[in-house]
């Protein structure tokens, strides 16, 4: 099995960096078109690392929401990252100071929390700085990037390349969904409990952030009670 080292950490997040910067580029565009600063867009990817809470947040922003309303929703949104970073922390090496798993909770997103836990390992700092690294830079380049060219480039063509980050997510999970039926199984329970929650009148009032979020944590716990796991199943 192969070693979980830094330069691994960078391939395997090769595709999450291409994805996320055409995602991020439409990020920076939209600042522009929102009349931000240009140096804004960079710092905001610079200091979070949240697809949708960016998006939201610079919206939010742009529609001169009060502070606060800014930090509860953004809340919401990004409270699926204490559920997946309570997961991640579990299989993190016991080497890893306090430092550095404050690092790497700040890296932890959707797609690099998908790929880190597919590894039949303990996870080491090295392979998760490269897993993370990688990513970023493809995040902030990305906002870079889309900050630059958004006085040349139309909003709408750049937006549509968001896209990408769906596929690049279906073909992360995709491949344990169909080796591993714990996996098929938990996903499976999350999308029908998520398409009760988004089709059931009166319910479907909760909002999508916390249907997601009650989705993921029911079928999360079903999937621990039918497929118990034992930490000594990984290897450092």
């Amino acid at each position: 099995m192969e070693t979980l080292t830094f330069r691994k950490g960078l391939r395997d997040a090769i595709p999450i960096a291409l994805g996320y910067f055409s995602v991020s580029a439409a990020f920076g565009m939209i600042c522009i078109s929102n009349k931000m600063p240009m140096w804004a867009a960079p710092l905001i990817s610079l200091t979070n690392f949240t697809g949708t809470g960016q998006f939201v947040g610079a919206n939010m922003i742009a529609m001169g929401s009060l502070i606060i309303e800014i930090i509860l929703t953004l809340m919401v949104i990004n409270a699926r990252y204490f559920l997946m970073s309570i997961s991640l922390s579990q299989r993190l090496s016991s080497k890893i100071t306090l430092l550095g798993r404050f690092a790497i909770a700040f890296g932890n997103t959707d797609e690099i929390f998908a790929v880190a836990m597919q590894q039949n390992k303990i996870l080491n700092i090295k392979y998760m700085f490269g897993l993370i690294l990688c990513s970023f830079s493809g995040w902030v380049g990305g906002t870079v990037a889309g900050t630059l060219i958004g006085s040349f480039m139309p909003i709408d063509l750049v937006s549509a390349m968001g896209i990408a980050i769906y596929a690049m997510f279906i073909a992360i999970i995709v491949p344990p969904l169909k080796k591993s039926k714990p996996i098929f199984t938990v996903v499976a329970i999350a999308a029908v409990l998520n398409c009760i929650f988004t089709y059931t009148p009166v319910i479907n009032g909760i909002g999508s952030s916390w249907s997601v979020i009650i989705s993921g944590v029911v079928a999360a716990a079903i999937g621990a009670i039918l497929f118990p796991q034992e930490m000594e199943d990984f290897n450092e």
